[in-house]
């Protein structure tokens, strides 16, 4: 009698087991990132550093609150043979900006502001500002009035007119004298220079990228009277505890500092001088720019992406309220801004709070791969990230590449997280 309840007490743990396994195994397959996808991720990376397109590539995923993936290829530093891991330190270039963005955006909450208040509300610096209009037959700068000021809006979805090109007549010389962006200018030198720079074109007619979120950087910095790299530090950065994010790398973490790569050709890599490629990095500079600079680790903006596809709140502490990231994470821009520079090259997007914003589905499979209501961004050295709240999925992707994405990586890594876009799905 005992030796028969014994063995039914042990079939009866083999089928809980049974059944808790198979219940686990059904709850990895719902996941996007599942073994299939595992498996392209690997794939995917790893050729890019076997093509020697790439010297090192790291990446790391969370779905529904879970690591769903993590593995680095390749070498953060080729000729001091330093294997790309995952406490290494990138430059992130432009994905600084929904950082400086959420950093203005606790202002916000505050009632310190409102979207659409003229800039120069805060900061007569941008105040009565002129709009180019080409040049007369001798090469001087034609300008008419704005037809409205610049607002908040403006600098937070890349439409306030702020020129970004070095070949437009007689605007882009005045551009480079000026020198808006110098490491030796402060924030308020810097907004003076911009402010005194005629606008490309009429506020919120246009969409291009540029100086807006340095701009942010200033507007925090005049707005809650405090320096913008403590403000972000203390509002942002430090609450979160991402501890590795920050404008200057400290003597005893410059051997986790990748380099930083050229890509001259196929399978063609030049290793970058550290004094070239990490000269902003390497000291302390009056600019604290909003728009560049910060230098991250994988975990540090996975922690910053994970707070975003939380809500605003991520291990009991709120940067930010839950409507005000869906109101960063909404496109801002009207059907009527036409002109969108190169912003289509993204997918079918729009932009919010200093994030592209997905708002349609892949019309062909060479689009970027994504899902609506998708927000993200990326740098000049080729990094990405994007948060995915349908899935609750947030990707980080890490490279030191220049110039900006000339292999197709971030279509491919897109690809090998969700699967090829299948224009023709089976009913």
């Amino acid at each position: 009698m005992i030796k028969s309840l014994k063995n039914l007490l042990s079939i009866s743990i083999g089928l809980a087991l049974l059944l808790s396994s198979c219940t686990k195994q059904e709850e990895i397959s719902d996941f996007i990132v599942n073994e299939g996808a595992v498996a392209r991720l690997d794939s995917t990376l790893q050729a890019y550093v076997n093509s020697g397109n790439v010297a090192g590539i790291s990446a790391l995923i969370y779905e529904k609150d879970q690591e769903v993936y993590f593995n680095a290829f390749g070498f953060a530093n080729k000729e001091k043979n330093i294997p790309m891991d995952r406490n290494t330190i990138v430059q992130i270039y432009s994905m600084t900006k929904p950082i400086t963005g959420t950093s203005l955006m606790t202002l916000y909450e505050e009632g310190k502001f409102q979207l659409d208040d003229p800039l120069e509300k805060y900061a007569p610096e941008f105040a009565n500002m002129k709009v180019y209009q080409g040049v007369d037959e001798n090469g001087k700068m034609i300008l008419v009035d704005a037809e409205r000021p610049v607002t908040i809006r403006d600098i937070t979805r890349h439409t306030a007119g702020f020129p970004n090109r070095d070949n437009i007549p007689g605007l882009s010389e005045v551009m480079k004298e000026k020198d808006a962006r110098s490491y030796e200018n402060t924030l308020t030198v810097m907004a003076e220079k911009i402010g005194s720079t005629p606008l490309w074109f009429q506020p919120g007619t246009q969409w291009e990228y540029g100086q807006s979120v340095d701009v942010q950087a200033f507007l925090v910095e005049r707005i809650s009277g405090i320096p913008y790299k403590e403000y972000v530090q203390e509002h942002v950065l430090g609450p979160l505890k991402m501890n590795d994010t920050r404008y200057v790398v400290r003597e005893e973490d410059l051997d986790r500092f990748s380099a930083a790569y050229q890509r001259t050709g196929e399978g063609q890599l030049t290793q970058m001088p550290d004094s070239v490629a990490h000269a902003f990095n390497l000291k302390k500079w009056p600019l604290t720019p909003g728009g560049f600079g910060l230098t991250s680790t994988l975990d540090d903006y996975m922690t910053f992406a994970r707070m975003l596809v939380n809500e605003g709140t991520l291990n009991g502490t709120t940067i930010l309220k839950p409507e005000t990231v869906k109101l960063m994470a909404t496109n801002h821009l009207p059907d009527s801004v036409t002109e969108r520079s190169w912003l289509p090259s993204k997918g079918r997007v729009g932009f919010g709070i200093d994030f592209a914003v997905r708002t349609d589905p892949p019309a062909s499979a060479e689009e970027m791969n994504g899902v609506v209501g998708e927000f993200f961004w990326d740098g000049a050295a080729s990094t990405l990230f994007w948060v995915d709240p349908v899935n609750e999925l947030t990707a980080v992707m890490f490279v030191q590449l220049f110039p900006y994405d000339g292999i197709s990586l971030h279509k491919n890594f897109r690809d090998a997280v969700y699967g090829k876009i299948d224009m023709n799905p089976t009913p």
